[in-house]
């Protein structure tokens, strides 16, 4: 095809036959598409003949102005610049998931006495990691599991450094608890290691382990130990058999499995550990749109470069050479046997019943957003949508949300919350002509992104605030006040138009109006997180700045060293002592004073 701003004929020549990361630029150096090639030429030119594999690749290169390349080393080097440039810059025409180093890990310490726990984030050298886990259920479950077999602790270390006697979960059979030395270190040590081969899924060695020990202790005459190796065998035993998609194997499996209806492709990971089919997770591109292939593709790509593939990756469809090449190093390709081909067949499944739920979601919300239409008479329907609320306590520590709902749902990473100050405690009106001018100053210099109508959770009071900054700021968008009703039964609220002296009776049953409570409701969650943090943080230092002697360095140590007020508010005085600059005297009279 012809490109009236690039002249492909002129340009291809000049590319390298040499692996490396393209990059089509359009008008006003706008980054339209980043990919990878073995051969750059070879690639870059298929983007320029006459056919185009979709409609999308050809809306695209009609764009283009100027290509450029950078060669690298190899092909895997090539992938991994590919990946980190579209994560970067978001091209408009790749396809892109969300950041998925949200996975859930289940995390062991390298202390004398390892704690367990949930972990988010980046991998570190400082612990041991398992997983990662396809959902938090999955995750919880295991680590409750080993509180209640293997018994090892999973207090923070600030609680665990500052226990006196054993705590709650001792009583309960959930920790050996080692805070107060009931359990020495080499046997805490063989605790921790037959956790840790259940984790790798090693669960036969570990129940062959516990029935030896059973059977020693029953020989000596050790009855109560031997009836906790037996109760401990019979919690592994109970989980393993529950397993519906149990292997004869102790295999570590990823199935993946990229399913399209309608135009949409829903990409399915399913998580096999051990031997044990631990649930599935299904991700929709969060910019972009291709062909099942070319999604999957897109996906192995930015996911297995943030997570380490196990021995054995299922596809459900076949791909290049090329588009595999994040597996180069690990078995991957369509089901081999009859238990993968089941497994492959429940991720699928899985795959189209979030499909249904999208598209079911999606039509449920265009109909909801042309109720709204119609009922507030605006010309078209909203695309983009921002809601006020505010949240205090008898005037203290007020806080203003601002939530934002675009094109279907809650975009809670546009969300913000604004600190009110310098108002009389309790005037709702001057706090919302605070939030307002702030949010909207900017949008009315130019910059920042504009509504296409407002939501105010109030009354005429409060639109009336709002109707007057909006003519201050010289903006005109539409507003709507939304107030709980005389009842104050959900379902009954009124909606408040400028101009307008009757409220808007919707009904409970109006899709509009369920579509602006969901926003409201969210709106009102949000501010009430918002001031309740910050209510605990001006009480929290309140408490500690009204004991004479304790400045701004002594409080930093205390909530630094016992991990909070009420770390500080549990320890004994001869805990207090232990923190630099704390006295015996000034330690009693932090015990009189919280307590």
């Amino acid at each position: 095809m012809k490109n009236t701003g690039f002249d492909a004929r002129a340009y291809l020549p000049t590319v390298p036959e040499q692996p490396g990361v393209y990059r089509m630029v359009g008008s006003g150096d706008e980054l339209l598409y980043v990919g990878k090639a073995k051969n750059l030429r070879r690639r870059v030119s298929s983007y320029f003949q006459r056919t185009q594999n979709s409609p999308r690749i050809t809306l695209m290169v009609a764009q283009v102005e100027r290509v450029e390349t950078t060669v690298t080393r190899s092909e895997a080097e090539a992938l991994i610049l590919e990946n980190n440039l579209i994560k970067e810059f978001r091209p408009r025409y790749n396809i892109l998931f969300r950041d998925d180093k949200s996975y859930p890990y289940i995390r062991i310490s390298k202390h004398e006495f390892p704690r367990i726990g949930a972990y988010r984030g980046a991998i570190g050298r400082d612990a041991r990691y398992f997983g990662p886990f396809p959902n938090v259920w999955a995750m919880r479950e295991a680590i409750q599991l080993i509180q209640k077999v293997f018994l090892l602790r999973t207090c923070e270390d600030t609680v665990y450094a500052n226990r006196s006697r054993p705590c709650l979960l001792h009583e309960v059979r959930r920790c050996t608890a080692p805070c107060v030395g009931l359990i020495g270190a080499a046997e805490y040590a063989e605790d921790l290691r037959l956790a840790t081969l259940f984790l790798a899924g090693k669960h036969g060695e570990v129940v062959e382990r516990l029935s030896e020990q059973m059977q020693q202790a029953a020989s000596q005459l050790a009855f109560e130990r031997a009836a906790q190796l037996r109760d401990q065998i019979r919690a592994l035993q109970k989980v393993l058999h529950k397993q519906f998609a149990d292997s004869a194997r102790d295999e570590d499996v990823d199935l993946v499995a990229a399913v399209e209806q309608g135009g949409i492709v829903c990409v399915n990971l399913a998580m096999v550990r051990g031997g044990r089919h631990l649930g599935d997770r299904a991700q929709f591109p969060a910019a972009g749109a291709g062909d099942a292939q070319e999604t999957l593709a897109a996906y192995l790509a930015q996911h297995y470069l943030e997570h380490t593939p196990p021995a054995r990756v299922v596809l459900n469809l076949e791909l290049s050479d090329e588009d595999a090449l994040p597996l180069q190093n690990v078995a991957s390709g369509p089901p081999r046997n009859e238990r993968e081909r089941i497994w492959m067949e429940l991720a699928e499944k899985n795959a189209g019943i979030a499909l249904a739920a999208r598209h079911g979601s999606a039509e449920r919300g265009s109909q909801r957003l042309e109720a709204l239409k119609a009922a507030l008479a605006l010309e078209e329907a909203p695309r983009r949508m921002e809601c006020f609320d505010l949240s205090h306590t008898m005037g203290e520590a007020t806080v203003a949300s601002c939530v934002v709902w675009q094109e279907g749902g809650m975009k809670k990473s546009e969300y913000r919350r604004f600190n009110i100050s310098g108002i009389a405690p309790g005037d709702d009106y001057a706090g919302m002509r605070q939030v307002l001018q702030r949010r909207y100053e900017k949008v009315a210099a130019g910059e920042g992104v504009r509504p296409d109508l407002i939501l105010i959770d109030g009354g005429k009071g409060q639109l009336g605030v709002a109707v007057q900054v909006m003519a201050e700021l010289g903006l005109d968008i539409p507003l709507v006040g939304v107030a709980k009703g005389e009842e104050r039964i959900p379902g009954k609220e009124e909606l408040v138009l400028p101009g307008r002296d009757e409220a808007l009776l919707l009904g409970a049953s109006s899709p509009a109006l369920q579509l602006i409570q969901e926003i409201r409701d969210e709106a009102h969650r949000f501010a009430i997180v918002g001031h309740r943090a910050r209510r605990a943080k001006k009480r929290v230092a309140s408490a500690l700045e009204d004991i004479p002697g304790i400045g701004p360095v002594r409080r930093r140590k205390l909530l630094a060293h016992f991990g909070g007020i009420q770390g500080v508010r549990a320890a004994t005085t001869e805990d207090l002592c232990r923190v630099g600059g704390i006295s015996q005297k000034l330690a009693e009279q932090i015990r009189r004073q919280l307590n």
